[in-house]
């Protein structure tokens, strides 16, 4: 059965050209999964029926797995068996008929104009470091960037004559982001100043780079991240994925079409980007419940 795992997961890499988190998250619900059989007798996916699964599925929501980790497993199980199936491997599928858990929505948190604007205020321009980290923020603000996608950008990824950054997202798949005034000065204070200290005169491709002239990470930005929060006052917990709520959320409030929002967030789905509408209203009834003389 491992052996099909190696096939699989080599197909979905050539092929389907998935990310390598994606892969990764695939081997592990797969491996998973490929031991739970082989603990109760299952030897070949062929003998796996529907109440093998659900066996499964129980036995994760017994290991304290939430209902997305556990749609996640369900999901990996039924791409495999197409995959399995396509390559006459099985001969049925038998998580095709199995229904995912209903997961309840959960509004994703975002930041108030006077926090993101607080958040901003923090780094110190005067820094080679301090004009690095706020180009950062001001972009994923400006932008709404995954933090994978601002951390790998290259200087080729950013046009600053016109104003955008190309964004390489899931998949490979490219879009074209319009970046503000404000970003933009950030960007070019960093060009001309912070990132050329932080080289030492080495070169690299990408655009934020740390005092080893490497790469920043996702871990180094998230760091950076928590320290500007708790500069800024901000008692929440705060990760690199809530600017990006917030990017889109305040964009809603101020007008803008969802079609537009899906396309700089490189969302396949407009369902996916319907989520900060409800965003939006809320935010708009506790403004509402605030302000209005008899609420």
């Amino acid at each position: 059965m491992k052996e099909q795992l190696d096939q699989l997961l080599h197909y979905i890499t050539v092929e389907r050209g998935l990310a390598l988190n994606t892969v990764i998250s695939y081997r592990n619900d797969l491996q998973q999964f490929i031991a739970f059989l082989e603990n109760i007798g299952v030897s070949s996916f062929n003998e796996v029926k529907r109440e093998h699964l659900a066996m499964y599925l129980e036995n994760l929501h017994r290991k304290g797995l939430a209902t997305r980790s556990r749609n996640r497993h369900l999901a990996a199980i039924r791409s495999f068996y197409k995959y399995l199936l396509r390559e006459k491997i099985a001969d049925s599928n038998p998580a095709a008929q199995m229904e995912s858990s209903q997961i309840q929505k959960k509004l994703p948190q975002v930041l108030s104009l006077e926090e993101v604007e607080k958040l901003l205020e923090q780094p110190d321009v005067t820094t080679a470091l301090g004009q690095r980290d706020k180009a950062m923020l001001e972009l994923l603000y400006a932008t709404g960037l995954r933090v994978t996608e601002l951390v790998k950008m290259t200087t080729e990824q950013l046009n600053l004559e016109v104003g955008f950054v190309i964004a390489l997202g899931k998949g490979h798949k490219e879009r074209v982001i319009p970046i503000t005034e404000n970003a933009q000065d950030a960007l070019k204070d960093y060009l001309e100043h912070g990132r050329k200290l932080l080289l030492k005169g080495r070169h690299s491709n990408y655009l934020f780079v740390n005092r080893s002239g490497k790469p920043i990470t996702r871990q180094g930005f998230w760091k950076i991240l928590q320290r500007y929060t708790r500069k800024a006052g901000i008692t929440r917990n705060i990760s690199p994925h809530t600017l990006r709520h917030s990017f889109a959320t305040h964009l809603l409030e101020h007008g803008a079409d969802l079609r537009s929002v899906q396309l700089m967030l490189g969302h396949s789905d407009i369902s996916t980007t319907q989520i900060y509408t409800h965003v939006a209203r809320e935010q708009l009834k506790k403004i509402h419940k605030l302000h209005h003389p008899r609420s």
